[in-house]
Parts: structure tokens; C-alpha cells; sequence
């Protein structure tokens, strides 16, 4: 279990490698986060600490959020997010969490919030066929049938239809970083990632193969 980061997206670019061939990245601010807890086995029966990003003005927060901040002696933070680790006892409150717990071609699974885009039909939102384009045909984009008649007499929870796309909880997983800006606390990942610039995402070392 590995302690991540989180950061928010500014956007997608491209640079070349050695061999000039383009590759796009997504650049990321990522942290600095502060830990504003820290838990152990013995008062919470697991280890895990937890992070706080994004500043904002203390009325934005209420009394239990900044009192809970004052512990750490942190600043108005908005964003909390906690990770699981096996050594809890290695981090203090208040410490700093910056991109230098990264490294230059790390996997990484980052998770953030899928741009909205509102009502969708069935062609867009779940990859449907459409129907005869002939004239005459009145099924263009129409969801044809959602169940048999009397039996079972209702349509099954779960079934595919039109609805909201997008705005969801989202995980893309075994990015590459290609490259860890130290200096300005920024991770160039190789590809997309979920979210509109200046959507918060949460990067966290990709799982290995076999562990839970």
C-alpha cells in the first residue's frame, strides 16, 4: 500500500522523445499536500494517513473543517483524501507530500470526475445501433423494446437506457509518468485523464498484479 497525491488537471500537451516521436501527456499540479492525520492500528485498528489539498478562504469552510485543520496547524484546505500504508508512523502531521514521491516512468491509476454531458440517447451513451435511415422509417434513434409484455410486466432494474452521461466517478488505470517536474511540483502522465482543467484527480501508484 502506497501513499498517492492529489493534484489538479491543467491540461493536455505533447513533447518528443529522443527519437522525436510525439507524445501526448496530461500535465498535472500535484500537491502539495498536507497531512492533517495520521492513523495506526492501535487507535483507529488500521494504518492509513490523511492528506489535505486546495486552499481556499477559511469562510468557505465551516467551524468543524478548520478546527479539524488546526491540528495539523495546516492552512483552509478544501479537498481531504486518505491513503492506506503500512507505516503509518513515518509521516507527521503537517508534513509536506509533493510530486518527489514519484518517479520518472512510474505506473501510476489516477481517479477523477468524468466531464458531464448531460442527456444522452442510447447511440451515444451506451454505443447502441441505430435503426433504418430509409424513408419512411420511424425508428432512426428510437431504444426499440425495454422488455416483454405481461410477464414480467416491468422494465429490470439496470437496464440500458437514454439518461445523464459523464459526471461520474472515474479510474484509468497503468499510466505512465514520464516526467516528474520537481522544481514546479508537476507530473507529465502519458495520455488522457478524467476531468476538465482544473478538475481535481487523485494519483496513486498502480496496483501490482495479485495484490489486494
Amino acid at each position: 500500500m502506497s501513499v498517492g497525491i492529489l493534484g489538479t488537471k491543467l491540461g493536455m500537451t505533447q513533447i518528443f522523445d529522443e527519437a522525436g516521436v510525439s507524445i501526448p501527456i496530461t500535465v498535472v499540479q500535484a500537491g502539495p499536500c498536507t497531512v492533517t492525520q495520521v492513523k495506526t492500528k492501535q487507535t483507529d485498528g488500521y494504518s492509513a494517513i490523511q492528506v489535505a489539498y486546495g486552499e481556499v478562504k477559511p469562510k468557505a469552510l465551516n467551524k468543524p473543517m478548520l478546527g479539524h485543520l488546526a491540528k495539523s496547524q495546516s492552512p483552509s484546505l478544501r479537498h481531504l483524501n486518505e491513503y492506506r500504508t503500512d507505516s503509518s508512523g513515518d509521516y507527521a502531521l503537517g508534513q509536506q507530500i509533493k510530486a518527489d514521491i514519484f518517479t520518472d516512468g512510474q505506473i501510476v491509476d489516477v481517479i477523477g470526475t468524468s466531464i458531464g454531458r448531460g442527456f444522452a440517447g442510447n447511440q451515444k451513451r451506451n454505443n447502441f445501433g441505430r435503426g433504418p435511415m430509409s424513408h419512411g422509417s420511424k425508428n432512426h434513434r428510437a431504444p426499440g423494446s425495454i422488455g416483454a409484455g405481461t410477464t414480467p410486466g416491468r422494465v429490470y432494474p439496470g437496464k440500458r437506457m437514454a439518461g445523464r452521461l459523464g459526471g461520474t466517478r472515474v479510474t484509468i488505470r497503468k499510466l505512465t509518468v514520464v516526467k516528474v517536474d520537481l522544481e514546479r511540483n508537476l507530473l507529465l502522465i502519458k495520455g488522457a485523464i478524467p476531468g476538465k482543467p482544473g478538475a481535481l484527480v487523485n494519483i496513486v501508484p498502480a496496483k501490482k498484479v495479485g495484490s489486494k
